[in-house]
């Protein structure tokens, strides 16, 4: 379960946000101006980030507050699934990350396996909407939702891409050291799970 400060500095933030895209009321300004200062302070005693770092990274975004989307493109093959070591950490994920303006999910997931693996894809299904915070993840300043999206290969070859720097397919058996910034164990025994029982329905949560 989430951090309760971190919950609280979040929500904080988002009420703040959205407080200052519609408050005309100087005095109201100053007040959500005050909820955002209050949101970093939390971050900032509680995390090893400076002020200004958390400013930029958290506290920055204009207009109505709403979560990010991280999409992760789901493929096996031989009933193993791939992953990509992410430069970042040296572990191991599924192809993915933020959603991109101007491309729909689906395309985001064959674009991140294109650009991380290598591989020509082509969208299947949706296979689950995960909220973050409920999965054990490390804690994170921002609100995520997690889409997971099955895709197979059409073509090209394993090929690392500019944030990563391995490719591979693994049975669930064994899989490497897992980058659990991006996806958990439980979370890959899940998309395992529906190459077993392909009716299986969209997970939500």
């Amino acid at each position: 379960m989430e951090l309760k400060w971190l919950e609280w500095a979040k929500q904080l933030q988002a009420i703040a946000q959205t407080g200052l895209t519609y408050a005309k009321d100087v005095y109201d300004i100053e007040r959500y101006e005050a909820l955002r200062s209050i949101s970093i302070d939390i971050l900032a005693n509680y995390m090893n980030v400076s002020d200004e770092k958390l400013k930029i990274a958290f506290a920055s975004d204009t207009g109505y507050a709403t979560p990010k989307v991280d999409i992760r493109g789901v493929v096996f093959r031989d009933g193993q699934i791939l992953l990509v070591r992410e430069k970042a950490d040296g572990a191991w994920a599924l192809p993915g990350g933020w959603a991109d303006i101007g491309y729909t999910p689906a395309e985001v997931a064959v674009k991140e396996i294109k650009e991380e693996a290598g591989f020509d894809a082509v969208p299947v299904r949706l296979l689950a909407v995960l909220d973050k915070k409920r999965h054990d993840h490390p804690p994170d300043i921002y609100h995520i939702y997690k889409m997971f999206i099955l895709c197979e290969i059409a073509g090209g070859e394993a090929t690392a891409g500019m944030e990563t720097s391995g490719v591979g397919f693994f049975s669930l058996d064994r899989l490497p050291e897992l980058s659990l910034e991006r996806n958990t164990p439980a979370q890959i025994r899940t998309m395992f799970e529906f190459l077993e029982h392909p009716d299986k329905e969209v997970i939500l949560d």
